[in-house]
């Protein structure tokens, strides 16, 4: 039996940190008979945040998926990270979800993640709803919050209630619909309201906000706004058609109030989730795309009809084994059906799939179109963003592009008990989370892990102590330096030895020049007259290039020289390819120094989003760093400044970034090129590399 897709709503729910996303999520478990005892995330008690690390710090590090009903409506709702840190968690679920509800804090207003949260969801052409919560706050103003996400994110909030008080006196909301009041009584039981007649005091403003509900929906539909406007008033039913119409092309955004902690408001909106928010098969289908991920013109129609087709949003490791939860787009799933992993190549049987309710699951036998669930214990290295399909019909969704890793850290296991364990906890961390990346040093043999900001690497580090009970020194993170040449020269080398019985001889000569930028190492050889045989001329290529992993300037890798051998001479019996080896390296010890050595450090492409009153002071402070501003560029919500600054300078950035911009700048790097290192950088970087190794030698 498929069930009737018109009745789903997969929605997500995020904001900033601290505007209540969480309580929020769980008034809505408690009105939908989901949970009967609340828990406050204040008291590290909530149902979606289920790690120790969450409960402790009151924020929410993974999104959680619930599934819940509503007036004969199935919500299979997402509660998201706010923490800048932790925008991947957004970033991926807003990728399957289909609606969302934007919360916000009715003192605090639009804050930084917010504007974040908010680009994300235009991006990925979401539909949502806003709720101003924490209108029993000190300072709230609900009127003036709606002015904000006017000015700060660019959008149209269609305000579809008012709050009745405010702070301490907020008593309920006016539905400006129905021109109906819902007031609370002070149990704090959210079913303990009453409808009435609009407050008297009230009866002005709730005329003006309607009309401006109604002249702004009937927009959606010519013929009804001409009716309106000769003076024919629509119908409830009408408005809502418009109104589900304008939330779905993004037109503007229902907008509704209230206090969740409170109980106050909650019903009306988990209404407006099923009134206004759309169902699977009313978004746009998830294009189809080919191995590099260019769009074929075919889509995945969310039917169960069509052949299987799903997306692996989220690898999470929990006490029940490895979890996929992934977003079924078309097609049925069966218990111990088996499907292709359009990605790896490889296929899977499907053992276990549970409904998520949270921490706990529900066991399935079968999931189809619109469905949101987890995969138990896949065997083949299913990550996220891989698309899982029916082995007949192999197709490829499109996929989820990660931000490259901004920070690092060294870490090291404090004994040898420790490195197995890490290991493996680093292994399921890093398939958890795309954002998280591990690589080893080689020059030093560190272990380095690369995230996202401060926060995500303390958490990560955290879990390793905490969770997989992995006792780590953490040091400080390393830049990867590297050696070049400036001037090109001409040498000779020999290699000559005797000492009894065939002995070894290698003369070569060459040429070293600066090679082109990025060409990393090239050889060429013009020897003529076979004055070094060609059966040894590999040999010498060979130990040249081994040679370039450590330069001589301070034993970093060396890039872009080019290497061309002109003339040599052999011995007829003594000449051998180890000689012309060992020839190749003394040439390189001997000739590096000589030719204008210098050292490049890695430049990154930085991209600054800040506020505009903070332009001045971010490109002030770029420019300390080191930085080229390559571009500014204005946007709705603030002014985004490319630069390339010295990886060097980039350390600590992100918390200097949130002090000039009171929190609200945000920056994402990537690797650009490698660059000369000036006089003064270079100096001390060697220095460093030339104690580091005496330490090594001692």
């Amino acid at each position: 039996m498929s069930a009737d897709l018109s009745l789903y709503r997969n929605i997500g729910i995020f904001a900033h940190v601290d505007a209540g996303k969480t309580t929020t999520t769980e008034r809505i478990l408690k009105l939908t008979g989901k949970i009967h005892k609340l828990g406050e995330v204040h008291e590290g008690e909530s149902t979606t945040d289920f790690m120790e690390q969450e409960a402790e710090r009151g924020i929410t590090i993974q999104s959680a998926a619930v599934s819940c009903f509503w007036k004969g409506h199935r919500f299979n709702v997402i509660d998201t990270p706010g923490h800048v840190d932790f925008t991947v968690e957004v970033y991926r679920s807003l990728k399957v979800l289909d609606g969302g509800i934007g919360v916000f804090c009715g003192s605090g207003g639009v804050e930084p993640q917010s504007e974040t949260n908010w680009r994300y969801a235009n991006d990925a052409g979401v539909s949502r709803l806003i709720f101003v919560n924490k209108l029993d706050r000190i300072g709230a103003d609900f009127i003036r919050v709606t002015e904000q996400v006017k000015r700060v994110l660019g959008a149209s909030p269609l305000i579809m209630v008012l709050p009745i008080g405010v702070e301490d006196t907020l008593k309920g909301v006016v539905d400006l619909l129905t021109q109906k009041a819902y007031v609370w009584d002070d149990s704090g039981i959210p079913e303990n309201f009453e409808v009435t007649d609009v407050p008297a005091d009230m009866a002005d403003d709730v005329e003006m906000y309607r009309t401006q509900l109604i002249e702004t929906a009937l927009e959606q539909d010519d013929d009804l706004l001409m009716a309106y406007m000769e003076g024919e008033e629509p119908s409830v039913e009408d408005i809502k058609r418009c109104i589900r119409k304008g939330t779905r092309d993004l037109a503007f955004f229902p907008t509704y109030c209230g206090s969740a902690f409170k109980n106050k408001g909650m019903q009306l909106l988990l209404d407006a989730v099923v009134d206004y928010l759309p169902s699977p098969t009313e978004v746009d289908p998830q294009p189809l795309t080919d191995e590099e991920g260019n769009e074929t013109g075919e889509y995945a129609i969310v039917s169960a009809d069509e052949p299987f087709r799903a997306l692996a949003f989220k690898i999470m490791d929990d006490r029940f084994g490895a979890l996929t939860f992934i977003r079924i787009y078309s097609g049925v799933l069966n218990k111990g059906d088996t499907i292709l992993n359009s990605f790896t190549g490889k296929t899977e049987r499907i053992g276990r799939m549970v409904e998520m309710y949270a921490n706990d699951r529900i066991d399935l036998t079968s999931a189809q179109a619109g469905d949101i669930i987890a995969l138990v214990g896949l065997k083949n290295n299913t990550q996220t963003g891989h698309t899982l399909c029916d082995v007949k019909k192999p197709c490829t969704l499109e996929p989820m592009v990660f931000p490259e890793p901004v920070i690092s850290i060294s870490v090291a296991p404090k004994d040898k008990g420790s490195m197995e364990k890490m290991g493996v906890a680093i292994g399921k961390m890093v398939a958890e989370d795309p954002t998280f990346r591990v690589e080893t040093d080689e020059d030093s043999g560190e272990t380095i892990l690369r995230g996202m900001g401060e926060l995500h690497l303390d958490i990560k580090v955290d879990i390793l102590k905490r969770t997989y009970g992995v006792e780590l020194v953490v040091g400080q993170p390393q830049v990867a330096y590297r050696e070049t040449i400036t001037r090109a020269i001409e040498d000779s080398y020999t290699h000559k030895k005797q000492s009894g019985g065939s002995g070894q001889y290698g003369k070569i000569d060459y040429r070293i020049r600066p090679g082109e930028q990025n060409s990393g190492f090239t050889f060429k050889s013009s020897v003529v007259g076979g004055n070094v045989p060609k059966e040894y001329i590999p040999a010498i290529e060979k130990s040249f290039a081994g040679m370039m992993s450590e330069g001589t300037l301070a034993g970093f890798p060396v890039l872009d020289v080019e290497i061309e051998l002109f003339d040599g001479a052999y011995h007829a019996v003594d000449s051998s390819a180890i000689a012309y080896e060992i020839a190749a390296k003394g040439a390189f010890r001997q000739s590096m120094p000589k030719a204008g050595p210098q050292l490049l450090e890695p430049i990154m492409k930085v991209d600054v989003f800040t506020p505009e009153d903070h332009v001045g002071d971010v490109i002030g402070d770029l420019n300390r760093r080191r930085g080229m501003i390559a571009g500014q560029e204005a946007g709705v919500t603030g002014v985004r400044i490319k630069a390339d600054v010295p990886l060097s300078e980039m350390f600590g950035y992100i918390s200097s970034l949130r002090t000039m911009t009171s929190g609200r700048g945000q920056f994402s790097m990537e690797f650009s090129h490698y660059a000369p290192c000036p006089a003064n950088v270079a100096e001390t970087v060697v220095a460093k590399a030339k104690e580091k190794k005496a330490a090594l030698k001692a």
